[in-house]
């Protein structure tokens, strides 16, 4: 696994950008700044600690596939810890095996620091090495969605 961090300054109060962040309210703005992960993707389950949550998509073919995983820690508007455990694919979760193996116990977490009605969200991710250059790419871009959406 490697470690990635990324950060953006939002100029909103940190209980806006958690709740846009993650959809708190509607579900739609998560899926905005995700969106530039992939078009479709959304969510399925609880933000509460504990909570079992699928981290989904449609692929090309039209079928469900994403991340299987598990609401580690949940500070509300100041960070969120989700460990990733399984993957989904064409709507089956699996949750061992070598594919499984490569994520298992990766975390994602996300820091909320608020400091004069600036909010920095800070990014710490687990991934794969195939997986780098594409978070690399693809994270900074959604992160610049997420000021957008919450600075609207």
């Amino acid at each position: 696994m490697k470690k990635l961090k990324f950060t953006v300054s939002i100029q909103a109060p940190a209980n806006k950008v958690y709740d846009i962040m993650l959809g708190i309210s509607n579900k739609s703005t998560y899926e905005q700044w995700t969106a530039l992960f992939n078009p479709t993707s959304t969510y399925e389950g609880s933000w509460n600690k504990g909570s079992k949550m699928l981290f989904v998509g449609t692929d090309e073919k039209g079928e469900k596939g994403g991340m299987v995983s598990e609401i580690a820690e949940n500070i509300p508007n100041r960070f969120i810890s989700i460990r990733h455990y399984g993957l989904l694919q064409a709507d089956v979760e699996i949750t061992d095996g070598p594919e499984v193996e490569k994520w298992a116990n990766g975390f994602e977490n996300y820091t909320f620091e608020e400091n004069n009605g600036i909010s920095k969200v800070t990014v710490d991710l687990d991934t794969t090495e195939d997986f780098v250059d594409y978070m690399n790419e693809s994270y900074p871009n959604a992160l610049n969605k997420l000021k957008e959406v919450c600075e609207e």
